[in-house]
């Protein structure tokens, strides 16, 4: 087999991260993004640990139909009859079994003994058989667990009608030495091996998930489990992108492919960020900001003369823009349109429409507009397409002999216009206010970021914030070269969540 099966996890373990929270529609935004990029298998979420994570999965299953969805499930009845009812209207379904495998786990988690856990993992994966053929084992802990006994969990799971064995480093406690013996071992003593997909499910503890989940496949492993960006539990999971770009850029040395369409790697890391709220490092392999830029003199001549002197990937190859066209308050909506889908955007028209809009108003400010402006720019227009209340008007009295003082406006249903003001102890604070007074929703501010998208005075802020209400978090961006007005705006956002999330729950 030539090929490594890609399986997206950022729904369900990259969601995990600690301060995500992805709505429905964020979701099902994701998903369809991924069937862009081309992955094989979208694991949708863990249906039975929420009733919005079973309706997030159950959408994706409705409307995702090439990829294979994936639903996770403990190994309890329960949990299996669920996700197969998430996603039992999948065109490829899949369930996903797992249970741990090593004594750490099996003592002091589930407090079973090593026969009692063996003998729910084959009655678990012949329920799970019983509704859909493909059914996923993974053995949590796997990289902690006795060899001998891991080998008799995969007999025993493949025998129950397992067609891919997960191997999972859960705590990211393997190095890539210890982790391909591991693969190998697998293949040399598991008798009926040849029957299923050996898989891997590696974490970032020590910053080895991508080795470890390269070094698998050179012993064999033929499925990688990862996640956008790297997100995930603790330090995140195996990064989809890198595992997907060293598979591409060393094809001379692994002779293997996968169906991701690398151009759109680029536009996939940006939606996942700023849904997630997660920035992307500068430095980040492949998908950071300075992954393609250039500074020391040496490398620019050398970059100069012939890009392979010093990119061993072409930056279009990842939907990076290699253009540099700029734009201005004289350019057209055709080349704004052009730019737009060399950066890797094809908008509906009334939504291009609106950031052509803005775009005229940012280039009457600013001299050049910039790539990362316009990427901002269409974020900001995503974000507002579908909103409870609308940020109309803010305005904001301050200084060092006054009090900060806040007046603003809010269109909520059918167009109502409402308006209110409010003091704090600072601008922000008195923005906040004045929404509250407005909307009415319970919350508490946990997170707040201010960063600029660009160099200049007249840089694009961004302001990042999260919100929690209820115990549940609420991530807001919002954008402006008025980093009040983008305050106001990341509030806004974050509320609609919030509301939109109430709302759903109501319905459901």
């Amino acid at each position: 087999m030539d090929k490594v099966i890609i399986f997206d996890t950022t729904l369900r373990d990259g969601e995990q991260s600690a301060g995500a929270s992805l709505n429905v529609p964020d979701k099902l935004k994701i998903a369809k993004q991924l069937d862009e990029l081309g992955v094989d298998v979208i694991e949708a979420g863990f249906p039975a640990s929420s009733p919005s994570d079973f309706e997030a999965v159950r959408t994706i299953a409705r409307e995702i139909r090439k990829p294979v969805v994936c639903a996770l499930a403990s190994a309890t009845d329960k949990a299996i009859d669920v996700a197969w009812e998430a996603i039992k209207e999948a065109k490829h379904p899949r369930i996903h079994v797992f249970l741990s495998a090593s004594d750490i786990h099996l003592s002091y988690q589930l407090k079973k003994s090593r026969e009692e856990a063996l003998e729910t993992c084959r009655v678990m994966v012949a329920r799970a058989k019983s509704y859909t053929d493909d059914i996923e084992f993974s053995p949590m802990d796997a990289s902690r667990a006795d060899p001998d006994y891991l080998h008799q969990v995969l007999e025993t799971v493949i025998t129950a009608g397992a067609t891919t064995v997960n191997i999972a480093d859960t705590v990211g406690y393997a190095t890539p030495q210890e982790f391909g013996n591991l693969i190998q071992g697998i293949f040399s003593h598991v008798s009926n091996i040849s029957e299923a997909i050996v898989s891997v499910h590696c974490h970032d503890d020590l910053g080895l998930a991508v080795a470890n989940s390269i070094e698998a496949i050179t012993r064999g492993a033929r499925q990688v489990e990862c996640t956008v960006n790297g997100i995930g539990e603790r330090a995140g999971n195996a990064s989809l992108e890198e595992v997907v770009m060293v598979l591409k850029t060393r094809r001379d040395f692994f002779h293997l492919n996968t169906g991701v369409d690398s151009r759109q790697i680029y536009k996939t890391s940006r939606l996942v960020s700023d849904l997630t709220g997660f920035p992307v490092q500068p430095n980040k392999a492949i998908t950071g900001a300075n992954a393609f830029r250039h500074q020391s003199g040496i490398h620019q001549d050398g970059l100069l003369k012939r890009a392979i002197t010093y990119e061993i990937m072409d930056p279009r190859s990842v939907g990076f823009p290699s253009s540099s066209l700029v734009l201005s308050k004289l350019s057209g909506k055709h080349a704004f349109r052009e730019r737009l889908a060399e950066l890797g955007y094809n908008l509906q028209e009334d939504v291009l429409d609106r950031a052509f809009r803005d775009f005229k108003v940012l280039a009457d400010k600013r001299q050049e507009i910039t790539d990362r402006d316009i990427e901002s720019l269409v974020a900001e227009d995503l974000r507002t397409a579908t909103e409870v209340y609308h940020l109309d008007h803010v305005a904001v009295s301050c200084g060092n002999y006054s009090l900060p003082t806040a007046t603003v406006r809010l269109i909520g249903a059918e167009g109502k216009s409402v308006a209110d003001a409010a003091l704090g102890a600072g601008p922000v604070d008195a923005v906040y206010k004045a929404i509250n007074r407005i909307v009415g929703v319970p919350n508490k501010l946990i997170e707040f970021t201010i960063r600029s998208v660009t160099e200049g005075i007249d840089a694009i802020g961004e302001v990042l914030i999260r919100i929690e209400s209820d115990g549940v978090t609420y991530t807001g961006r919002g954008a402006d070269t008025d980093i009040l007005v983008a305050s106001a705006k990341a509030y806004m956002n974050a509320l609609n969540r919030l509301l939109a999330s109430r709302q759903t729950g109501r319905e459901n």
